[in-house]
């Protein structure tokens, strides 16, 4: 199975921005949606945001949009979520996770393949 590696989380103020990567090793994210989502401390994880295999159907949740962009490149088999204006509330370990087929789903249990997620922390 293609192991999946985030990477960029790290410590931030409020109001600035980071960039996470998520990398396939061993393997492509052929024909793969990707996800993002995140687990604050006490809370369940929830869903951030998702892109389809060509990039043309990118979805978010409400608390982000328009603060955060998904992106990919597949000959690079990677894809970034960059994070503007970060707020204290966005703390949380993020973690990136697959699914084959074109259905771009929010529902954590539609995606089969997660990795082990990078902190974000923002301070205020």
């Amino acid at each position: 199975q293609v192991q999946l590696v985030e990477s960029g989380g790290g410590l931030v103020q409020a109001g600035g921005s980071l960039r996470l990567s998520c990398a396939a090793s061993g393997g492509t994210f052929s024909n793969s949606v990707v996800g993002w989502f995140r687990q604050a401390p006490g809370k369940e994880r929830e869903f951030v945001t998702a892109i389809s295999w060509s990039s043309a159907t990118t979805i978010y949740a409400d608390s982000v949009k328009g603060r955060f962009t998904i992106s990919r490149d597949n000959p690079k088999n990677t894809v970034y979520l960059q994070m503007n204006s970060l707020k204290p509330e966005d703390t949380a370990v993020y973690y990136c996770a697959t699914r084959r087929g074109a259905y771009v789903p929010r529902n954590q249990y539609e995606y089969t393949n997660w990795g082990q997620g990078t902190q974000v922390t923002v301070s205020s």
